[in-house]
């Protein structure tokens, strides 16, 4: 090849180099922002919350000549809006009350499993949570007295120092907590409890169902389905489960009534603001 042709030949093939280096870059940068695309997009209800349940089964084990109760729970409650305003936060009195106050509770074991964060109602000394007790179903094996043991649960937290006080409505409508029954779950679960919060971890709302017979098609009786309801009634109020199964709020429900622990541990909650305690710890 002559000599004039490689002079002119150089430019070409530097124009080329050129242009196919700007075509690899703008790909490049393409590819970039759509990927920051992607990141800044809001994040859907759907993909960010997922309904929280726990789950409550009463099976043939014996502690104390009494039955035990199962419990399944998966963590990650819905997160939703609510008029509640941000607590107030003083890390250090935090620590202090967790300090004077975690002997004789199963705080540190509701703190593992919520990553340290406190979900709890608002103080509501003046409005009472408004609860629905579906109170008559053509379920098989129904009991009428089985709504008074609902009654008789919630009550049983109130005079236990819960300070959200519980009134029942007979407008399902109007009513904060919804408690209905099912004829049984596939799962082998007695209950479940879904609850919402919003971002500062305040609960907004929560529901019951509780199941008249196993999974395998035994009815449950009057004292498993109080027993079921004190579960989930300290799940309503935040309470998660204990490795102790001399409480109430145990994975496998092996008593009848809330122990001092079960009561310390929920008085604790409530001496708290919501949120994470981590800063505390």
């Amino acid at each position: 090849m002559r000599r004039v042709d490689l002079a002119l030949l150089s430019p070409l093939l530097a124009i080329g180099a050129w242009i196919a280096i700007q075509a690899h870059d703008v790909h490049a940068s393409a590819a970039v922002r759509q990927s920051a695309a992607a990141l800044d997009e809001p994040i859907s209800a759907h993909a960010r919350a997922t309904p929280v349940t726990f789950a409550s089964s009463l099976e043939r084990r014996v502690l104390r000549n009494r039955p035990a109760t199962g419990d399944a729970a998966t963590i990650g409650p819905e997160v939703k809006r609510s008029r509640e305003p941000a607590p107030m936060r003083d890390i250090d009195e935090i620590h202090r009350r967790l300090m004077q106050n975690e002997a004789g509770t199963y705080i540190n074991d509701i703190l593992l499993a919520r990553d340290s964060n406190v979900a709890r109602w608002p103080d509501r000394t003046s409005r009472p949570l408004r609860v629905w007790i579906q109170s008559a179903s053509t379920l098989a094996d129904w009991n009428p007295a089985y709504a008074n043991q609902v009654r008789d649960a919630f009550s049983t937290w109130v005079a236990a120092g819960a300070p959200v006080p519980f009134t029942f409505v007979v407008d399902s409508s109007a009513a904060d907590v919804h408690v209905t029954w099912v004829d049984h779950f596939e799962e082998q679960i007695s209950g479940k409890t879904m609850w919402a919060r919003d971002d500062n971890w305040w609960i907004v709302d929560a529901n019951i169902a509780i199941a008249l017979h196993h999974n395998h098609g035994e009815p449950l009786d009057a004292s498993a389905v109080r027993a079921i309801a004190l579960h989930e009634i300290g799940h309503l109020l935040g309470l998660d489960h204990c490795v102790d199964t001399t409480n109430i709020m145990t994975a496998r429900v092996r008593v009848r009534d809330l122990s001092d622990a079960d009561k310390a541990t929920m008085r604790l909650i409530y001496a708290l603001p919501p949120g994470s305690v981590k800063e505390a710890r």
